[in-house]
């Protein structure tokens, strides 16, 4: 599991950024990728643990987790 931070994410769309500190690059996260109840959203500067996949255009987030 990696650690990181929400960059941004708009609940509108469904999509944002995670940071991972160092000179990793940033992780696209879709809203289906969180793992909560309910409405799923993320805040901007809110800490997360998450896996990184391989997605269309580059690194994703999966299985997103609030800390």
């Amino acid at each position: 599991m990696a650690n990181g931070t929400v960059k941004w994410f708009n609940a509108e769309k469904g999509y944002g950024f995670i940071e991972q500190g160092g000179n990793q690059p940033d992780v696209f996260v879709h809203f289906s990728a969180i793992q909560s109840q309910g409405f799923r959203e993320l805040s901007e500067g809110q800490a997360v643990e998450f896996e990184v996949g391989q997605g269309n255009k580059g690194p994703q987030a999966e299985n997103v987790r609030p800390v």
